[in-house]
């Protein structure tokens, strides 16, 4: 089975989709063969790859809609190496769908999933839905990436609460690969209060690195290329590349 991270926080505009497409490009470039899953109807990870979804194109959400859905059908290459994505229906309501937490879990076992990826990234949405709940259920690990601002780490606290009804109940084997500060800035005072106050609660090794306020993600992002293929040379390039390292770690070769 891949090993599968689950990128969340109760939080809105706190970095997820950034998050989840840089990873999964960084680990692509590390040589592990990479699925990009896309949970948010918003299908911002599309947009981040340059990818065109039209409406006839299968989804990721399609395997809840219905029982027959395979998430492989979904499964699409983008023009990266290693790197595949299964995008998200900008139609999905987030309140619909079948009501099982177990849905993706199974989807990730398809023997072409199994076969033809390394790692699974899984860009979820804010809300606490069916969506969340299977991914946290399909997940091995979760990085939680938060702006160092109040109401920021407050969407830390709720997912905390979640994941740990979820490690006590569904998925016994999830665990936390950490707390992912961005846009972080240590000259701002606020910043390195909150970022205190997360690595005070839940543990200074709990602290991912650090990645730093850089415009050229937002450039990146709208060009349709991870940082590492628009500005390899910024320092937001060189956050990703040292957050990548790390989370491969992670990757059972």
């Amino acid at each position: 089975m891949a090993v599968t991270f689950v990128v969340s926080n109760r939080k809105g505009g706190t970095g997820k989709t950034t998050v989840s497409v840089n990873v999964a490009a960084e680990l692509a470039a590390l040589g592990l063969r990479v699925l990009l899953v896309d949970l948010d109807s918003q299908g911002h990870c599309a947009v981040g790859l340059g990818i065109k979804v039209s409406k006839a194109t299968p989804t990721a959400h399609d395997i809840f809609r219905r029982i027959d859905a395979r998430l492989a059908t979904a499964v699409q290459p983008t023009a990266f190496d290693k790197l595949a994505l299964a995008p998200a229906d900008t139609l999905f309501e987030h309140g619909e769908g079948l009501r099982d937490e177990g849905l993706l879990k199974r989807a990730l076992a398809e023997e072409e999933i199994v076969t033809n990826f390394d790692v699974v990234i899984l860009d979820t949405p804010p809300s606490l839905d069916i969506l969340l709940l299977n991914a946290l259920t399909a997940a091995n690990w979760v990085v939680v990436p938060f702006v160092p601002h109040p109401l920021s780490s407050e969407g830390v606290r709720q997912l905390m609460r979640v994941l740990f009804k979820i490690i006590s109940g569904t998925n016994r084997q999830l665990k936390l690969a950490g707390f992912l500060p961005m846009m972080g800035n240590d000259n701002i005072r606020i910043h390195r209060t909150v970022t205190g106050d997360v690595a005070n609660q839940f543990g200074v090794s709990r602290l991912l690195p650090i990645i730093r306020n850089d415009i050229r993600l937002a450039e990146a992002f709208s060009a349709g290329k991870p940082i590492r293929y628009y500005a390899p040379k910024s320092r937001a390039a060189e956050d990703f590349a040292r957050l990548g390292t790390f989370l491969a770690q992670l990757c059972p070769q």
